[in-house]
């Protein structure tokens, strides 16, 4: 596996060294960009275990890139347009008939949920994947973003940190979510993964968990 490369299109791929069982369409969170070092270790990681990993900046982001002021995030019908965008060139593109997955850090997996099941009943699409998923602002524990997750159809793994300021795991596992949601945890992490020192773990072996547990969820939903 080579180092992820910039396409025509300014998205960052990571390849795998033998011809990829499928893509991974991944967005950035909310305040960090596509190259941040946790969605660079994610990419590659699942790069080397045989999928194509494709990272895009949603245009908020790409602006900041370009030297334009440092806004927040659009609002959430443009990123979901955005989104669906990346996902109609990437399989036009360079999907080559390949099963398609998508999925992001925080704010960019909440986006992916919310248009798994659209792009579902027109594309390959097999699943989703949330890292780190923002199930409400941290302080905020009233204001959940988790109804259209009691009905989602596509396969979804959300990754999370047990002590996520955004969704902690005594919080989480008392939400009503679709039978087709499935959450992992990370042991101590924050809402990067960051684990505790006490916990016994470094960030390194905790984003190795990280990588192995998405990496496990990908190839459940290609099985037969």
């Amino acid at each position: 596996m080579s180092a992820a490369l910039i396409d025509a299109d300014g998205r960052l791929v990571s390849e795998p060294s033998s011809p990829p069982a499928a893509v991974l369409l991944l967005a950035h969170g909310a305040g960090a960009p596509m190259d941040s070092p946790f969605m660079a270790v994610m990419a590659e990681g699942l790069a080397a275990c045989g999928w194509r990993v494709v990272r895009f900046e949603f245009p908020y982001m790409a602006g900041r890139r370009q030297g334009g002021p440092r806004r927040a995030p659009d609002r959430m019908p443009k990123l979901e347009q955005a989104f669906c965008e990346q996902v109609q060139r990437e399989s036009q593109r360079h999907a080559a008939g390949l099963p398609l997955f998508i999925g992001g850090k925080s704010m960019g997996g909440r986006v992916a949920s919310l248009v798994a099941d659209g792009l579902a009943s027109a594309l390959d699409l097999r699943g989703c994947l949330c890292l780190g998923y923002p199930f409400h602002p941290p302080g905020k524990p009233e204001a959940l973003r988790t109804a259209h997750l009691q009905g989602l159809r596509t396969p979804t793994l959300i990754l999370q940190g047990e002590r996520d300021a955004f969704g902690r795991r005594g919080e989480v596992e008392t939400y009503p979510l679709g039978e087709r949601v499935a959450l992992g945890w990370i042991p101590s992490g924050d809402h990067s993964f960051k684990p505790t020192r006490s916990s016994g773990l470094s960030e390194a072996e905790a984003w190795g968990m990280a990588v192995q547990a998405a990496d496990a969820f990908l190839q459940r939903c290609l099985a037969p």
